[in-house]
Order: structure tokens, then sequence, then C-alpha cells
């Protein structure tokens, strides 16, 4: 894409007058999404009792996360019904009223542990419907040539909040306590409801919609595809030993080093910022074999948390965690491109909804272990526990992959299609039936690819 046409496909998608309106809302919510990193767990620390702080942080981060897969099947029947403004503006209400409820009881001095979870519970309970929504009501706005792009503004939101987020929410919290910084959380997605609310009820469809596809069906794709199912299972262990590293880390700051709200986003500011580059690295990695990579970004990543479980020296953690970041950035571009390269198009969408109703509560489900483990072990060797598992994990996969001769996955890159793009090219060949055979050079990304088509001429 060249400068210029990367500059219109941004001009066209501020212009469009839905997006307009919401895309603030998605951004200010973003940031309210990323401070909950430091508040959600930093508030759980603050109400349990002495000796259960690691469960109740594990329960509350769960909490936040785990109950949406559960909402998508559900209550499927009811939120398939509704628009894509709808969908997202349905999430953000039931997140706003129960992280301010939340609020109000931790201000007031009221809030329980059980109570905390269970609001929490029910603040994530419609969250997998409002992504969904959110990436829909981007392909309903904008033609199919912006859609790339609507995406892509709405992965930085996300980036950019996961880095200034945890910052931000450190330096409030120290200032003003954890309930405050909830309570900020709750106001950005009403500011993200009463958005979507004003076009709940319009038509915004511009390109082509179809209706949604079975999850049921992505699952005998997968099945059918042991490669794929190989990488499901390796992303999904990959994930549940991570999970005890979001109860663990505020644990460490807290009891280990004696830190403050501040030293805990510090640390998450780090990784973020180390992420963003890694993502935005991705790309140099194209002409390299991807499924040999996934197993060193694991390794990678099992490796950066050893600082933290070796030493209580701030600096090494800090460095750690920022080179994990970096190592960690490029996998979700990198995984997916494999199932786009290894599923047939028409049953992707379906393939790539089973894989996040599997890979996301494995997260979650390692939080809750992570509880557990550091009321037992404790936080510091919690860590490094974590870290000594997840390089023997990547190391068993890299020495599966080395003893395949065959590549699983076909290259999404190919090097011999990698060249920039070429002007059309038009051959009409006189048929016996009257037919006319256009040929053509499709580019997607600067990967041209040929295609033809017959037509009868008029």
């Amino acid at each position: 894409m060249t400068e210029r046409a990367w500059a219109g496909s941004y001009g066209r998608l501020l212009r469009q007058p839905v997006l307009r309106r919401v895309l603030p809302g998605m951004m200010i919510s973003a940031l309210g999404d990323g401070m909950s990193m430091v508040a959600v767990a930093w508030l759980a620390l603050a109400i349990a009792r002495p000796g259960q702080a690691g469960v109740w942080i594990g329960l509350a981060v769960a909490a936040y996360a785990l109950p949406a897969p559960v909402g998508a099947a559900l209550l499927a029947g009811v939120m398939r019904r509704l628009t894509a403004s709808r969908l997202v503006a349905a999430d953000a209400t039931v997140r706003a009223a129960s992280l301010g409820t939340i609020a109000v009881l931790a201000a007031a001095g009221r809030l329980t542990p059980f109570v905390y979870v269970l609001l929490l519970a029910v603040s994530s309970l419609l969250h997998a419907w409002g992504s969904a929504g959110l990436y829909t009501l981007i392909a309903e706005v904008l033609p199919e040539r912006d859609r790339v792009t609507g995406n892509a503004l709405l992965s930085t939101f996300n980036q950019a909040a996961f880095i200034v987020g945890p910052a931000l929410a450190g330096g409030l919290t120290t200032l003003t306590g954890p309930a405050w910084v909830i309570g900020a959380d709750a106001a950005s997605f009403a500011v993200l409801a009463i958005a979507c609310r004003r076009w709940a009820g319009r038509p915004t469809t511009t390109g082509s919609s179809r209706a949604a596809e079975p999850a049921g069906g992505g699952w005998r794709v997968i099945v059918d595809r042991p490669p794929l199912l190989g990488l499901i299972l390796v992303t999904c262990a990959f994930f549940f030993l991570y999970g005890p590293v979001e109860v663990a880390l505020p644990v460490h700051v807290a009891d280990g080093l004696h830190g403050s709200p501040s030293l805990l986003g510090l640390y998450w500011t780090v990784f973020g910022a180390g992420a963003t580059v890694g993502a935005l690295g991705a790309a140099a990695l194209r002409n390299r074999s991807l499924r040999k990579v996934v197993p060193w970004i694991i390794i990678g990543w099992g490796a950066a948390l050893l600082p933290l479980g070796l030493t209580e020296a701030v600096v090494p953690g800090l460095i750690g965690l920022a080179a994990g970041g970096l190592i960690y950035g490029p996998f979700s571009a990198i995984s997916t491109a494999l199932f786009q390269a290894g599923t047939p198009p028409q049953a992707l969408s379906r393939v790539l909804a089973v894989r996040t109703a599997l890979t996301t509560p494995s997260t979650a489900l390692g939080t809750l272990l992570g509880g557990p483990l550091v009321t037992v072990l404790g936080a510091q060797r919690t860590l490094l526990i974590s870290g000594l598992l997840t390089i023997a994990l990547g190391t068993a996969v890299a020495f599966t992959v080395r003893r395949r001769s065959h590549d699983p996955w076909p290259d999404p890159w190919p090097r011999r299609r990698w060249r920039p793009a070429t002007a059309t090219r038009l051959k009409v060949t006189p048929r016996n039936s009257g037919d006319t055979e256009m040929t053509s050079t499709d580019t997607y990304d600067g990967c041209t690819t040929p295609s033809s088509r017959r037509t009868r001429p008029s």
C-alpha cells in the first residue's frame, strides 16, 4: 500500500459518519480497559483478608474475562438478533453499571471480596458479543478495501491503552485509591454505550454482509487438520502458563518488593511498549518459516520471566518484562497467519471463532490456578515456575516441529509471490463459444496473484 493510498484509507475511515461518532468512545473505553489491568488486581489486594490475597486476585482477574465465553454460548439466541451497534452498546452498558456499582461500594467501604468477584463476572458476561460487535460494525460501515484499516485502528487503540492505561492507573491508584480508577473505567464504558446507542436503530451497512456462521463447523475443520489442532493446543497451553503471572506479579510487587501501584503500572507499561514494537515488527518475519518461529517466541517469553523469578531487583525485572513483550508481540499475527494459510477460506471465520472460544478461557484458568499457587509457593516462585514450564513447552514444540519432514502450514507469504503491485493486464482470447477470458493481477498488501474470469460479450 503506497503512502497516498494509506492516507486515503484513513481519511475515508475518519469521514465515515458512524465511525466519526463512535471511534472516540472506542478509544476512551480501550483506555479504561488498560487502566483496569492495575486497578482490578490492586482493589482485590486491598479488600482481601490477610493470607488470602493471592486467591482473591486470581478470582478477580479471572472473573473479568472467564464469563465471556459462557455468555457467548448461553445468550446466543438473544444476542445474535441485535445489530452490531446494539451489541456494543449492550456490552458497554452492562460493564458501566457493574463497574460503577463496584466503585460506589468500594468508596463506601461496603465491598466484600465475594461481591467484588460476582460483579466483575457480570461485567464481562457480554464481552465476547461486544468485541464481535466492534469488528462487525467496522465491516458494516466500511467498504471491503478499508476494513483492514478499520481493524488496524481498533488494534492500535488496544495497544496504546496497554501502554498508557497501566501507568495512568498506577498514579491514580496511589493518589486516590483503586475504587476511583474502577469508577473511571465504568465512565469510559458509559461513553461508549451512549455513542453506540445514538446509531443503534439506524441502518449502517455500506458493504456486503453475510449471516454469521455457526462455530460447530469450525471445530470439525480443525479436527480434520491436525496442524491446526496442534496450534490451538499449543496456544491454549501457552496462555494457560501465562495466567499465573497476572496473579503473581501484583503480589510480588506489593509483598516482595514493597512497591506501590505505580511500580506495578510501570511493569505492565514496559511490557506493553515491548509488545507494541514486537507486533509492528512481525512483518520482518514473513520470509521465515513461521511454524518454526512460534516455539522460539514461547521459549523467549519463558526466559524473560526468569529475572522476576530469580531476583528481587527491580531493574532486571523491568528489562526482562520489556524483552518479553518484544518477543511476544508478533505471536498473535504469526499464529493468525498460520490459521489463514491452513484453513479453507469459506471456513476461516468459523475456525477463528472456535480458536477464540478455546484460547480466551485458557488465560483465565491459568489465573485461577495462580491464586492457590501464590498462596502455597509465594509470588516469586510462581513466576519462576511459570517461566521454566513455558521454556519446557516451547522446547517440546520446537523438537516436534523439527522432526516433521514436511511443512504442515503453507507459508502465508511465499517469497516467489512477494513483489510490487503490477498493472492490470487484459487478454482477450477468442473462443468457439464467443467467451472472453480476462486475466488480471489481484494485489493484496503487496502480494500479487493471478486471477481469471470468463465473461460473455454483450
